[in-house]
């Protein structure tokens, strides 16, 4: 791995003056941002080693997730750490840092809450994204670090207004059959709703427990709707469970789908009011959530008319499947459906995990193709981030604001 130094505050830093250099990172926060050319910025990523360590990693953003490409380096007789990346200025993405990572025994820990066990925020960075403790999915309470740089889009509908009238939020617990389980499902009424209204428009989106830290939906909602962007509707929000029950039942199970429309919508109706309209209905996810939506839009069009896919998984294939993109290659070999649909991809969703196939990116792009051959209204979109709600949470309301309108 080169040591050489992009950053042009390390190249000018003085070994004898790292106390005056940590005071103003200090002040600046991290990581640190400096020009290159055009739109590209040096990032770098810094550690202050108090005590000799042996190596310091960063995780996520575009370090990524394995070494050596995510190693820091050490400036030669200080206690700085760094790791430098040319980068346009409009990324986004949350990362975590770890010390003498490499080689460690947790290094090759196959589960992710022991392999990450050890990891931290960026101690230098304010800006930090929390995920909050869930007992029913036994979640742990994290805190990663964000960077946002100064050309990062705009997320202006996350944030909670003080001032106008605000939904409801009601969590309930709906028993299925078909699945043998029982989860939580958490319904959004917009302001002013009231039963014998006319039928309201329909979202339905997978993984609702991160409503309780990383997806501010109510938020969300409200303030597109108080803004007139999308008109008032109702939002199911659906429980995974554990990571072993959605890693089972949300990429192109055709049992959850059945739950959806067998179970779970006729339960919804009859205490809601809401369209049978599949053109008023949008079903929505992220990763493995947004294989599921494309999923339930191409088998039951009958029931969703709208998806959007955020990151969606579409290299996914069926067990004892040789070929990769199982969902892509129904979509090809199908009629096409009266579906719309919004896909995103991350740009720093380029890695590859051994027997994955192709990389995020590459198979929403491919997919993409494959829509807008058979005729689909599609809109596609790439934004500078991971795969990260960090991003998801902001660019969600993109996706409602384009499928809401006819």
């Amino acid at each position: 791995m080169s040591d050489r130094i992009d950053s042009p505050r390390l190249q000018q830093l003085d070994p004898s003056r790292t106390d005056e250099f940590w005071a103003e990172v200090a002040e600046r926060g991290t990581p640190l941002v400096e020009p290159v050319a055009d739109d590209d910025v040096w990032l770098t990523f810094l550690y202050r080693a108090r005590e000799p360590v042996k190596s310091v990693s960063v995780f996520g953003g575009p370090a990524g997730w394995d070494p050596p490409a995510n190693g820091m380096h050490h400036l030669a007789g200080t206690d700085v750490w760094y790791l430098t990346f040319r980068v346009r200025a409009d990324l986004r993405c949350t990362y975590r840092l770890a010390v003498d990572d490499v080689d460690s025994p947790t290094a090759k820990i196959e589960d992710w809450y022991e392999r990450t066990a050890h990891w931290f925020a960026d101690p230098l960075n304010p800006a930090t994204f929390v995920y909050p403790e869930d007992e029913s999915t036994g979640s742990r309470h994290t805190v990663v670090s964000v960077a946002e740089l100064p050309d990062a889009p705009a997320q202006p509908w996350i944030t909670a207004r003080p001032e106008g009238p605000r939904g409801e939020l009601v969590q309930h617990l709906h028993r299925s059959d078909l699945l043998g389980n029982e989860r939580r499902i958490w319904i959004y009424t917009p302001p002013g709703y009231r039963p014998e209204d006319e039928p309201l428009p329909l979202l339905v989106l997978f993984d609702g427990d991160t409503v309780l830290g990383p997806m501010p939906i109510p938020a969300i909602l409200d303030n597109l709707i108080g803004d007139g962007r999308i008109p008032p509707m109702i939002a199911v929000l659906i429980d995974s469970l554990t990571q072993e029950i959605r890693d089972r039942e949300l990429p192109c199970g055709a049992p959850f789908l059945a739950y959806l429309t067998d179970e779970l919508l006729p339960w919804i109706r009859e205490r809601y009011r809401v369209t049978t309209d599949p053109a008023r209905t949008i079903v929505a996810g992220q990763s493995h959530g947004g294989q599921a939506a494309a999923f339930a839009g191409l088998r039951r069009p009958d029931v969703f008319g709208n998806v959007i896919s955020q990151s969606g998984s579409f290299w996914w294939r069926p067990e004892g499947d040789e070929e990769h993109e199982w969902l892509t290659r129904q979509y090809a070999a199908t009629e096409r459906q009266p579906v719309r649909l919004h896909l995103e991809a991350g740009l720093q969703e380029r890695g590859q995990s051994p027997g994955q196939g192709p990389s995020i990116l590459v198979a929403n792009r491919h997919l993409r193709t494959i829509l807008r051959s058979k005729g689909y209204e599609v809109e596609y979109v790439e934004f500078n981030g991971g795969h990260d709600y960090a991003c998801w949470r902001g660019s969600l309301a993109d996706g409602l604001i384009v499928l809401s309108a006819r």
